[in-house]
């Protein structure tokens, strides 16, 4: 709940800070207006912590550029022709952008730029009214045309002007709009939840590099859930993620199995809790938020409806791995987020192989081998994956987990686990049997590999011996 004098107080503490003094004086002395605009001022006001500091002028970008030169430390103008300039002031990074009065065609996106003369133009022209707000600086006053402080208090997100006008002007918009409902843990209002439905196809003229960026912003959040579920009920979700509406399974009437939707989004909170948890200092985990998402995403491929009642998934890891990998790969993702999301998919179901306790000493190492270094990513999707209800399974299979974990640190510690390599070499295998680069050398270090995790050291002299064996037994 926004306690308005709480704000206010934030408000002019902000305004007092070093680097807002420095700029307000500095662009008052000459002769033009400032003020700190959007999410700064949104957060002042719920409390939230501040972070880049984002202003507004009616001076262009030429007149920007000439009074930040003195005071800053660095400046940067990559922004200028959308009327952006950057610096740095005081060791904080800002953005001062000149009132804009933009128009979009409708077709590509791309803003026709232009400047404004005022600001309460440049504010309605802006996403949500929450971020449609600005403070005057050094005047301390609050310019709000839109009713955004309203808005704070009711805890919704609605667009300034038509939600059909300002998603049409651009249809990333309807992308933030989830995102900023996790965020700030708002509604969306009904009307602007009807215009994302209706204008959902009009995602397809945005680049996917933008769309994968507001999507791992929103999985970055606290509560991502929240904007996922206002995704896929507006029908976004099926323009550039269909694999996650799809999860959302026919349940015949003589087959029963879990929600799989439903299952992915409690995996997918419950892996945040474990995330933050285990690794209570770390930024967001992206990858394994994505993997939480989409680890079953290959079961709609391979459900088959068994005689009896049951239903069945055979496979469903590999399939969804290979789906993620195409879907991720046509939304720009880097290649190292790609490849750990889709190994956490592959291998997610390999512990429940384990929960019976049966596990050999060279089935710990081949699973800390396999995943590599996502292994620690694997141990909180794993724990995560366990949505069950019957609270005797669930605490069972917490314990088989423990110990798997603990029986991990315990070969680590004696056999250096992590480094998983051969006692040979491959240079040392050469030496041995007497042969030159090539296939075969391949061959010997996987023998030697496996010999390593199936028994772990056995030191150099063993390991020699024993590719003599085994190139002998080759004829």
């Amino acid at each position: 709940m926004l306690n308005m004098a709480e704000g206010v107080a934030r408000l002019g503490a902000l305004a007092e800070s070093p680097v807002v003094d420095t700029l307000a004086r500095a662009f008052a002395d000459a002769g033009f207006d400032l003020a700190i605009v959007g999410g700064p001022v949104r957060d002042a006001l719920l409390g939230r912590t501040t972070n880049d500091l984002d202003f507004t002028t009616d001076a262009r970008p030429d007149d920007i550029l000439r009074i930040v030169k003195p005071i800053s430390s660095a400046h940067w103008d990559i922004g200028r022709a959308f009327g952006t300039i950057g610096a740095r002031i005081r060791g904080e990074q800002v953005e001062i952008t000149t009132y804009r009065a933009d128009s979009y065609d409708g077709v590509t996106r791309k803003p026709t730029v232009e400047f404004g003369d005022t600001i309460e133009g440049d504010l309605v022209r802006r996403d949500f009214t929450v971020n449609a707000m600005a403070l005057r600086v050094p005047a301390r006053t609050l310019v709000d045309p839109t009713s955004g402080v309203e808005d704070l208090v009711r805890t919704t997100l609605r667009t300034p002007a038509d939600p059909a006008v300002s998603f049409g002007d651009d249809p990333l918009r309807m992308l933030r709009a989830a995102r900023f409902a996790s965020q700030l843990g708002f509604d969306v209002e009904p009307a602007t939840v009807e215009a994302m439905a209706e204008l959902r196809a009009t995602l397809e003229i945005v680049s996917p590099e933008r769309i994968q960026a507001e999507l791992v912003k929103l999985l970055a959040t606290d509560d991502p859930v929240r904007g996922i579920r206002l995704l896929v009920e507006t029908g976004l979700m099926r323009e550039f993620l269909p694999e996650v509406p799809a999860l959302q399974l026919e349940i015949d009437e003589h087959h029963h199995h879990k929600d799989v939707y439903e299952h992915s989004l409690t995996v997918v909170r419950q892996a945040i809790d474990l995330e933050k948890e285990r690794n209570p200092r770390a930024a967001p985990d992206v990858a394994l938020r994505l993997a939480a998402l989409l680890h079953d995403i290959g079961k709609p491929a391979t459900r088959r409806l068994e005689p009896g009642g049951g239903v069945t998934f055979y496979h469903h890891d590999i399939k969804g791995a290979r789906m993620a990998r195409k879907r991720l790969q046509a939304l720009r993702f880097d290649s190292d987020t790609i490849g750990s999301v889709t190994r956490l998919i592959e291998l997610h179901l390999r512990f429940f192989g384990y929960s019976e306790g049966t596990w050999t000493d060279s089935a710990v190492r081949r699973y800390v081998r396999d995943a590599g270094p996502e292994l620690e990513r694997l141990h909180i999707l794993t724990r995560a994956d366990v949505t069950t209800r019957n609270a005797k399974k669930a605490g069972r299979l917490a314990r088989a987990y423990d110990d798997i974990e603990r029986r991990i640190a315990e070969l680590a510690a004696q056999e250096e686990l992590n480094a998983m390599r051969p006692e040979l070499d491959g240079n040392r295998i050469q030496e041995v049997l007497g042969i030159g680069p090539g296939r075969a050398v391949g061959e010997a270090y996987r023998f030697l590999l496996d010999l390593r995790l199936d028994e772990g050291v056995i030191g150099a002299d063993a390991a020699e011996q024993r590719l003599r064996e085994w190139w002998a037994g080759r004829g």
